[in-house]
């Protein structure tokens, strides 16, 4: 079996085990409930933090989620697939927290921002690549707390989620065509950040 394959496999496990527990969490069920929470806690958590740059908002966001959550199951259709729905709701949250940021005048996102320079690597090809990797990481995190809030959704759910550009679409209730370009700008100028910083250093 491919790892592709057995991904697919993994995934396929989880949706019907979280389907399961659904059942039995609209039931009244709340070890259920709770096992949801943990089995998707970190997904939620870390597209909220490549969503907001700030880790402080990415877990109000991500409480947030599971009291929406808790909140709504009872509107959950299980002929539907749940992942596309927790998304919904995370980016929802997310949206949120970006306005309440933008009304008390708090939009900055360079909070998390690394204030010195990368120390020069050892010569160990291991620990150069793994601080190479690291930079490349900091430098795209970076880019996408410069995006717009719509672009920074598309392209965090589209290319670092791994989501088709329809499902993105319908997580975001716009049209693909709407997701291919917003997902073109958002990487185009993420590559010009990238560079403009590599110039510098």
């Amino acid at each position: 079996m491919t790892a592709d394959a057995s991904q697919d496999s993994g995934s396929r496990a989880d949706n019907e085990q979280t389907a399961t527990w659904l059942r039995q969490a609209k039931a009244g069920n709340s070890a259920a409930f709770e096992k949801i929470v943990v089995l998707h806690q970190r997904l939620v958590l870390m597209t909220s933090l490549r969503i907001l740059g700030d880790l402080k908002d990415a877990q109000d966001a991500s409480q947030e989620v599971f009291l929406r959550l808790f909140k709504y199951l009872h509107r959950f259709e299980e002929s539907r697939d749940f992942p596309p729905w927790l998304y919904r709701m995370t980016v929802n949250a997310c949206r949120d927290i970006q306005r309440k940021r933008m009304r008390a005048g708090t939009l900055s996102l360079d909070e998390l921002r690394a204030s010195g320079e990368i120390p020069e690597p050892a010569s160990a090809t291991d620990l150069e690549a793994e601080l190479t990797l690291t930079e490349k990481r900091r430098l795209v995190s970076d880019a996408l707390k410069r995006l717009p809030e719509k672009e920074r959704a598309a392209v965090v759910l589209r290319d670092i989620e791994g989501l088709s550009t329809r499902e993105v679409a319908g997580i975001l209730g716009s049209s693909e065509v709407t997701v291919r370009s917003q997902v073109s700008s958002a990487r185009m100028k993420i590559k010009k950040f990238i560079e403009r910083r590599s110039r510098r250093s």
